[in-house]
């Protein structure tokens, strides 16, 4: 070879293509093999975000009956008069959710303008003759059979818009001006649900989700943790002033007498922290086990609408603190399920989409939570899932089945090992419900079974009480 130069040098040409094919060929099979495992691992359903919606739900229809019973026995005649509304709607929400897993959330996108000027018109609509005033404030909207509160949609719309503009605005985003863009479209319609329903929490909630998504999409997080901490600070600041300036009966706006109570709230006792007072001694009294199911006793007209935004209170009195921090792990739960379908979600809009939800859930649990232990002001949110309200599980039911799927599970014993059961490319966690009868009989009927079971305990000890044979 050494006396022929040419033909060494053809012969190195000939050795270096059969290595690039055999290189080419060795790529192309292994991205086979990986497409192939691809589409094996990612043939999965989430089974324990269905399990702990469902848990949720049933649960809240037990903790619905044992709360509101007496009352509604006394007010409507009735002792299931709150418990058959609320299942009723949460069975036609199940069904909606169903129909809605079979779509593709990437739908949403031709919708998220219409979305957004449909909260706008609807919640400007509570100002007119169809707005309907309930308990003192005038936030929903009789639209004949229908009534619901607007601004519960506005969460939906702030939750699809601005994924879908941050997926168009691309790098954009990560400018101020992008910003700034994203806050007042979503400080909109906060401004909106403040200004049109005088519905200070949920315009709060609004905001926050906005500004979740965007600390999401934007990668730079030094600049929101020192505008948490200046806005943390301007707060703690704000209420010492609010402590040595204002009295509550010389207040006249009822926010103020909210933080001035929730401060002190020992003082007013007999007035406007009344309803704070008695769900603490709802808790105090129930222990670390609780009185047992059924045998509240602040359920009895102490706590005023117990069954809204004060029912966790009846849930540590009579299932005692243990209770209460088992529904807590179970809203934990769905909140890890939620950030695991978000990681492994197709596309950016599918990630920001379960985000908004995610922070939706994660503020209305913490806000409700924080307002029954008096470690925040009244704000009226309620518990997802288990508190007293048509429009709130109706909502929530619709972002839950938004379909999202994985881009990957990174291996067969992981996905078995941690359930993540999420569908092929686009399918719901709910669509397993259509597809696996024995899921679907596993997942429903286990808790309903436990309803009934509950229901009859909670007759049993009524009788007791009353002395009925």
């Amino acid at each position: 070879l050494n006396e022929n130069p040419r033909r060494a040098y053809f012969k190195e040409r000939v050795d270096n293509k059969k290595i690039q094919c055999y290189i080419s060929t060795r790529t192309n099979r292994i991205h086979n093999e990986r497409v192939k495992i691809m589409v094996t691992k990612t043939d999965y359903y989430d089974y324990s975000l269905v399990a702990v919606i469902v848990l949720l739900t049933c649960f809240g229809l037990i903790m619905l009956y044992s709360t509101s019973s007496y009352m509604a026995q006394i007010n409507y005649g009735s002792d299931m008069y709150f418990f058959k509304k609320q299942a009723i709607i949460s069975v036609a929400c199940i069904i909606m959710a169903l129909i809605i897993s079979r779509l593709n959330y990437r739908i949403l996108n031709r919708f998220s303008t219409a979305l957004y000027v449909a909260a706008l018109v609807l919640m400007a609509l509570v100002k007119t003759p169809l707005g309907q005033s309930s308990h003192g404030a005038q936030r929903w909207l009789n639209l004949g059979p229908v009534q619901f509160q607007p601004a519960e949609l506005a969460k939906i719309a702030v939750i699809v818009c601005l994924p879908y503009m941050i997926v168009h605005m691309g790098k954009k985003v990560h400018t101020l001006k992008g910003c700034m863009v994203l806050a007042v479209v979503g400080g909109g319609l906060a401004l909106a649900a403040y200004v049109f329903t005088d519905n200070l929490s949920t315009a709060i909630i609004i905001f926050c989700i906005t500004a979740g998504l965007i600390f999401v999409a934007h990668p730079d997080i030094k600049i929101f943790i020192i505008i948490a901490g200046v806005v943390i600070a301007l707060a703690v600041i704000g209420v010492i002033f609010l402590n040595a300036t204002v009295s509550v009966d010389g207040s006249g706006s009822f926010r103020l007498r909210r933080i001035m109570v929730w401060l002190h709230p020992e003082e007013y006792a007999d007035s406007w922290g009344y309803q704070t007072i008695q769900a603490l001694y709802a808790i105090g009294s129930g222990g670390f086990f609780g009185r047992g199911l059924g045998n509240s006793i602040q359920k009895l007209g102490s706590v005023p609408e117990a069954q809204n935004d004060m029912i966790f209170s009846i849930i540590c009195e009579e299932l005692g603190i243990f209770g209460g921090l088992i529904v807590l792990m179970l809203y934990a739960y769905l909140l890890y399920r939620l950030f695991v379908i978000a990681q492994n979600a197709p596309d950016m809009f599918g990630s920001l989409l379960v985000s908004g939800v995610f922070v939706h859930i994660a503020l209305q649990v913490i806000m409700n939570v924080a307002v029954v232990l008096n470690i925040m002001p009244n704000t009226g949110v309620t518990l997802p899932f288990i508190s007293y309200g048509g429009t709130s599980i109706l909502f929530l039911m619709f972002l839950i089945p938004l379909r999202v799927c994985p881009r990957h599970i990174p291996t067969a014993h992981t996905a078995g090992e941690h359930g993540l059961l999420l569908g092929r490319c686009n399918a719901s966690p709910l669509i397993v419900i259509v597809g696996q009868p024995a899921v679907l009989r596993s997942i429903l009927c286990t808790p309903v079974a436990g309803i009934v079971a509950a229901l009859a305990t909670l007759d049993a000890n009524k009788r007791s009480l009353t002395g009925e044979n």
